[in-house]
């Protein structure tokens, strides 16, 4: 995060992170509950229908009694980082400073630990706003290895969840991400270059390309976000560290014949380890 105090400038941290200077100074206006309520339903409802746009959601949300037109739902859409799932043309130009890399697991038989990586964002409502989640998982086992809150959507909080995934767990040999702002960053890329894992990016508009951890979310979601309704970041940082510990050491998969994802992960492990 920047730190206006470090003797760096601001705008020299801005341009290490990634951010846009203006980001720094703006103090954001609260929610009304009107809009929180809005936003919940929208998620709710991405979540069941991703290929839904804004004409689509506003229809669901007005069969539910919500009357909203459909400007103020694509704005809130915007705010919340999300759009419909599908594949149609590119009417837009990728920033030229961001590389895109190539899908590298189409037809790879992916069936060990660290083998592996993938990482996405998602929108976590609450009581009284709303922040970001970003978690760091293994493809093979679907264990979460690491995971940040943040209430802005610049690239440091998923490069932090990055260090602490290596750190912890050492390097996968591919890293599967979408090409969102804060994968392609230079500031998160150059990570896993310097690791020498290989980058590979979803198609754009591809959530199949990712679905593992696109199932995650809705887990989190339905399971415990929604149900429990935090009223701050540090009351969702305290819920999701016990969810996710439960969703770890606790939670089957019926995919790994009753066990989860945290005995198929070190399973795994120990079996490359006694081979090698």
């Amino acid at each position: 995060m920047i730190d206006k105090k470090d003797k760096l400038s601001v705008k020299r941290q801005c341009e290490l992170l990634d951010l846009n200077r203006s980001g720094v100074y703006y103090k954001p206006v609260p929610l009304s509950e009107t809009d929180r309520e809005l936003m919940r339903q929208i998620d709710e409802t991405h979540l069941n229908y991703p290929f839904y746009g804004s004409r689509n959601i506003r229809n669901e949300l007005l069969s539910k009694g919500y009357n909203a037109g459909r400007d103020k739902i694509r704005r809130l859409m915007r705010k919340m980082g999300i759009e419909a799932l599908y594949v149609k043309p590119k009417l837009s130009w990728s920033d030229p400073k961001h590389v895109k890399y190539p899908y590298l697991l189409r037809d790879l038989q992916i069936t060990k630990a660290n083998q592996v990586w993938c990482a996405d964002i998602t929108y976590i409502p609450m009581a009284r706003g709303f922040c970001y989640l970003v978690a760091i998982m293994d493809w093979s086992s679907r264990y979460v290895l690491a995971w940040r809150l943040s209430n802005t959507l610049d690239s440091s909080f998923c490069v932090e969840a990055l260090e602490e995934a290596i750190a912890n767990y050492g390097c996968p040999e591919i890293f599967n991400t979408d090409q969102g702002s804060q994968f392609t960053a230079e500031v998160f890329t150059d990570v896993l270059q310097s690791k020498n894992i290989a980058i590979s990016m979803d198609g754009k508009r591809r959530w199949m390309d990712n679905v593992f951890i696109e199932r995650l979310w809705k887990s989190v979601k339905y399971e415990d976000v929604y149900l429990k309704s935090y009223s701050s970041m540090m009351e969702a940082r305290k819920g999701l560290t016990q969810y996710f510990k439960f969703y770890n050491e606790k939670r089957w998969h019926g995919n790994f014949d009753r066990k989860t994802p945290s005995m198929v992960y070190f399973d795994s492990l120990a079996q490359k380890q006694a081979a090698a």
